[in-house]
């Protein structure tokens, strides 16, 4: 069980290198475009957002190739219609909230433990959090879905954070119908939304 535990903070420790290195060298190259993402999204234009996802969607698979850790994970940037969707959402809300506290998953990946490795990343995460200078972790149990989610930002209000999902291996079940719950409803407010943008059209 040591050498488990020992395994998933090589793995953050090497998620959080890699959100580093890909941020870093984006931003290398694009020195011009910068915004501070503890800003509102009035502060942060759209396209900036959508080039940055562009970016990494075409680039992800090169870095990852070097391989991360021995552990089996699954990964995914999301998709451009998912990003607006969390745009329109948000940007109509009374209460405005930092981009970066919001749009924190653009990257994301997932690890599935067994209970008893669970407790231990649970029990372990503050110290790993003040180690790697991870931006928070919490625990989410919403509608059937339980898992620990962990933000990497490098301590860094330019850099779009990124997320790592940690399932318990007896959640798995649930876990995939909420998501593909989440995933139904997403796709019919996208229906709706265009048989409304037509009929107004």
């Amino acid at each position: 069980m040591e050498q488990m535990i020992n395994k998933v903070e090589h793995f953050i420790y090497e998620i959080n290198q890699l959100h580093k290195e890909v941020s870093q060298d984006y931003f290398e190259t694009n020195k011009e475009e910068r915004y501070n993402l503890s800003k509102t999204i009035t502060h942060v234009p759209v396209d900036y957002i959508l080039d940055y996802r562009l970016n990494l969607h075409e680039c992800i698979n090169d870095y990852l190739m070097r391989g991360l850790s021995p552990l089996f994970f699954v990964y995914r940037v999301k998709t451009h219609e998912s990003i607006m969707d969390k745009l329109e959402r948000y940007a109509n809300r009374e209460n405005k909230y930092p981009v970066n506290g919001w749009l924190n998953d653009i990257f994301g990946c997932r690890l599935i433990v067994d209970t008893e490795t669970m407790e231990l990343i649970e029990n372990t995460l503050d110290k790993w959090k003040e180690q790697f200078n991870l931006k928070n972790w919490y625990k989410k149990d919403k509608d059937g879905y339980k898992a620990i989610h962990v933000y990497f930002k490098n301590q860094n209000n330019v850099y779009f954070p990124w997320e790592l999902q940690i399932w318990d291996e007896k959640d798995k079940k649930q876990n995939i119908q909420a998501h593909r719950s989440q995933k139904r409803k997403f796709i019919l407010n996208r229906k709706t939304m265009m048989a409304q943008w037509i009929r107004d059209y």
